[in-house]
């Protein structure tokens, strides 16, 4: 039988309670224990994330019409006959939400279901803190820098389906500079198998890095190449940490968060979707212009410290708080 019991607990000096998980369907996180949990609790406001079905149930059988906040990440892309069976919980939940949470202008201007409740959207792009990247250790960027050079093109996540990996590969063919690809995920076998018959031999597949190792790569990269070719990728947080790093970027017109990440011709170049050509040229041109690419990084910092710091997005949903709780008519 499986475990029901609460789990309770303080992280960063905050305190959280969590129920076990049972199962995940279709990358949905299933944890029976969290209806008698939230029902029983003492929250006056409640922020849940989207697309999670399990979460909409969530809310509609335990939420006790609480204040609502729903941060939506992203369409259903994929899932095309999921996503029509779950239509009906999806816009019931929506329309119960008090305000909904779009991570980037893009993203409310090109999704369909967002168009619905524009009235009540605000937007909030994720943010991350520098507090909690480690610094690059000197010693470990020497051994890496021994390894795998510098001024090559890095990617870093999840090797997944919509990430456009197979263009980066055919983009790189031939070429004189270096890609690193750092991540690991069920594409893996199938990509190495690309390259090899490619004869890519300037592409390299590192594997997961750690949060050290990472830091060291983007201090040694050139720039940071995130080829996503598909809606699926709705942010890109690794763009962002691309521009804490005051590295370029190159990403592709996808009508999503990347593109609102990465400003185009100012922080880097947000090329054709699907194309290798368009990859190769953004990369052939920040290859051979040192200065360039410097001069970009400037601008992606400068980016980074003006939206996308960890303290201004929880500035902005403290304000938000705030705001739906006075509204609702709860006592603070």
């Amino acid at each position: 039988m499986a475990n029901t019991k609460t789990t309770e607990g303080v992280y960063d000096g905050v305190k959280f309670k969590a129920a076990r998980r049972w199962f995940s369907v279709a990358s949905c996180c299933v944890g029976p224990g969290l209806f008698r949990l939230l029902f029983r609790s003492s929250a006056r406001l409640l922020h849940f994330h989207f697309p999670w079905p399990f979460g909409d149930l969530l809310y509609l059988f335990a939420g006790r019409n609480r204040p609502l906040i729903v941060t939506y990440h992203s369409d259903i892309v994929r899932q095309k006959l999921l996503g029509a069976v779950y239509r009906p919980l999806l816009e019931r939940f929506l329309d119960r939400a008090d305000r909904i949470v779009a991570t980037s202008d893009n993203y409310l201007e090109t999704s369909p279901v967002l168009a619905k409740y524009r009235d009540k959207v605000e937007v909030i792009p994720l943010g991350i803190s520098e507090c909690f990247y480690p610094g690059s250790s000197s010693k470990l960027l020497i051994e890496l820098e021994r390894k795998f050079g510098k001024d090559f093109f890095l990617f870093i996540g999840v090797l997944r389906y919509y990430k456009g990996l197979d263009y980066l590969i055919r983009a790189a063919v031939g070429q004189q500079f270096k890609v690193l690809v750092a991540g690991q995920g069920p594409e893996f076998e199938r990509l190495l198998a690309l390259k090899d018959a490619l004869g890519a031999d300037n592409v390299e597949f590192v594997g997961y890095v750690s949060e050290c190792e990472k830091a060291c790569l983007m201090s040694l990269s050139r720039a940071v190449v995130f080829p996503s070719h598909l809606r699926s990728e709705a942010f890109g947080v690794t763009l962002v940490e691309g521009l804490m790093f005051g590295k370029p970027l190159i990403s592709c017109e996808i009508g999503t968060g990347t593109s609102y990440v990465n400003d185009n011709g100012n922080t880097g170049y947000v090329v054709q979707p699907r194309s290798s050509d368009a990859l190769q040229e953004a990369m052939i041109e920040l290859w051979g212009n040192a200065e360039l690419a410097k001069n970009m990084g400037c601008f992606a910092r400068q980016r980074y410290e003006k939206l996308f710091t960890g303290e201004r997005m929880v500035e902005s949903y403290r304000r938000l708080y705030s705001k739906v709780l006075d509204e609702s008519g709860a006592v603070s």
